[in-house]
């Protein structure tokens, strides 16, 4: 496992942080697994989907990353509020 992945794991095990900042962010990139994601982020806070294209989002309105997929692989991603 990438060293960044695992001192992200041990700040949310031991501190609670939220993986919803920009250190998260700044490791996603086109082309990684839904799986590869949801490991860096967790599970989705919601998801939709339509003609092989679907999008997840993980926080709320104020404050959150969004990802698009095409399949299974990251199209493209974007977030607000991040710190």
């Amino acid at each position: 496992m990438p060293l960044r992945v695992l001192s992200l794991l041990g700040c949310m095990l031991l501190t609670g942080c939220s993986p919803l900042n920009q250190e998260s962010y700044a490791q996603l990139q086109s082309g990684m697994s839904k799986a590869e994601v949801e490991r860096l982020l967790g599970g989705p806070d919601e998801c939709s989907a339509a003609l092989g294209v679907s999008s997840c989002t993980w926080g709320d309105k104020q404050r959150y990353i969004s990802v698009q997929y095409a399949g299974d692989k990251v199209l493209m991603f974007s977030a607000k509020g991040l710190k």
